[in-house]
């Protein structure tokens, strides 16, 4: 038996599951105590879920990957939101060995379990670290085993395979995707023979359109329930499968090239709850985040300041696609912009950003979603919180960043404005592409309407007649 990804499941019963934030660290209350945790009112205790992130500090390849910042978000920050928005897990933890990755997994509303040493070896297996880990989490029934490097996964996915695992009875789901690859022997060198078809006739070779193709495991998740696991399996017993859309089913492991991996991030990713909105008003911090934050002071005491053209066009770009954009500082640098020219509303000597922010937004008639904000220390933390969609330079304290849902690559006055603003763009391309799917949707719906209707009517004629 399996589950599909295009298949209707029914909502999965939420149970007092965990209520954690996922930015920032705004954990809520969780309720980690099993006793009280009841299966649809009726007093039947409901088996501990915990989803388990495995991050070793130790890469072979990409050093601290899984925390490698992927399109302004760390890696395993996205699977995390994802555990965390599917609303189905008694607790979220992340097994690690290394201090900065736990620093980010509880910044991302995640528990911590410290891994000894002997798991976390080049060696180690992922059982041996889960093991480990039930070892010490006795309140633990079942293990939802999710890979940090699987940026795609989505709340539904965990939502129906956590069905599968407490309604249906399966002891042990794992994900897979469908494939339409053809398969030969391999040959050695210095072999003597040919190769052999594994999975097809060449004589007669499929269509895509043909073929249903085979299912692969891509390694997203692997739940299990605790007696399976502690047998040493984590497939076994009553087993099912998975079937994960293929644009989901991106792998950093594999998927080495990682600006190629950032664009399939954004474009199948998970982003929240809250569906995307079309920025209108970009707020961007003037010093620091426009410029370098230096300010250079001349013998008869003038004060000057250096930025990127890049930023310029960044600006210039945004304002061709309908986009305000508007200048804060906490300095009166009125002479700065002046000579910038830059032809944007801005305000200066400002002692509360987040009052001036939301004065724009309310006077532009915006909701926040629709408001982007570029800034760089603890007086843009509250700005950064509050936007829709909010960014900081690399070199930006560590409160703003904090508080920030993207990371730029770029320094202050280096390019991040461009930057920020190439990434606003992305998303507009995913909000465009989502309105285009619901308008087809909402089409194909009153089409079907339609044709029920004139169904119904031909009836009731051939009826009367």
């Amino acid at each position: 038996m399996h589950s599909s990804a295009g298949l209707h499941f029914p909502a999965c019963s939420r149970g007092r599951s965990a209520n954690v934030a996922g930015r920032g660290g705004r954990a809520g209350e969780r309720d980690r105590d099993r006793d009280t945790a009841m299966d649809g009112g009726e007093g039947r205790p409901q088996p501990h879920l915990a989803a388990l992130v495995l991050a070793r500090g130790g890469s072979k390849g990409i050093p601290l990957k899984n925390i490698k910042l992927l399109a302004g978000v760390p890696l395993i920050g996205w699977v995390l939101r994802a555990a965390i928005d599917a609303g189905v897990f008694h607790s979220i933890w992340v097994s690690t060995d290394h201090d900065e990755i736990e620093k980010v997994a509880k910044q991302f509303g995640a528990q911590v379990h410290r891994r000894s040493p002997e798991v976390s070896q080049d060696s180690s297996t992922s059982l041996e670290a889960i093991t480990e880990f039930l070892n010490h989490h006795h309140e633990v029934d079942i293990v939802g085993n999710i890979q940090a490097t699987s940026p795609c996964l989505h709340p539904s996915d965990l939502i129906k395979v956590a069905d599968m695992i407490q309604k249906e009875g399966f002891d042990s789901v794992f994900s897979v995707v469908r494939r339409h690859q053809f398969r030969w022997s391999e040959v050695k060198k210095g072999e003597n023979k040919m190769t052999e078809p594994q999975n097809l006739n060449p004589a007669k070779r499929y269509r895509r359109q043909d073929w249903p193709g085979e299912l692969y495991e891509n390694g997203s998740f692997y739940f299990a329930k605790r007696h399976l696991i502690e047998k040493g399996y984590l497939q076994g017993g009553k087993m099912a499968y998975y079937e994960m859309r293929a644009e989901h089913s991106v792998d950093i492991d594999i998927d080495i090239d990682w600006p190629i991996a950032e664009q399939r991030v954004l474009s199948f990713g998970y982003f929240g709850k809250e569906p995307l909105k079309e920025v209108k008003l970009l707020v961007c911090s003037i010093d620091g985040c426009l410029t370098n934050g230096r300010i250079y002071v001349t013998e008869d005491h003038k004060e000057m300041v250096s930025y990127d053209y890049r930023d310029i066009v960044g600006i210039d770009l945004l304002k061709k696609r309908g986009i305000q954009v508007r200048l804060i500082s906490d300095r009166d640098c009125s002479k700065t912009l002046s000579a910038m020219q830059l032809g944007c509303v801005a305000k200066v000597s400002v002692t509360n950003k987040l009052q001036v922010l939301k004065d724009w937004q309310e006077d532009m008639g915006l909701s926040w979603k629709e408001v982007a904000y570029l800034g760089n220390e603890e007086s843009d933390v509250e700005c950064l919180k509050q936007a829709g969609m909010s960014a900081v330079p690399a070199d930006a304290c560590a409160a703003a960043q904090k508080a920030a849902g993207y990371i730029c690559k770029s320094r202050g006055g280096c390019g991040a404005v461009r930057e920020f603003a190439e990434h606003i763009f992305l998303l507009l391309e995913k909000v465009n592409s989502a309105r285009k799917q619901l308008e087809e949707i909402s089409s194909a719906g009153k089409e079907m309407g339609r044709n029920e209707n004139s169904r119904k009517g031909n009836k009731e004629l051939m009826e009367k007649e």
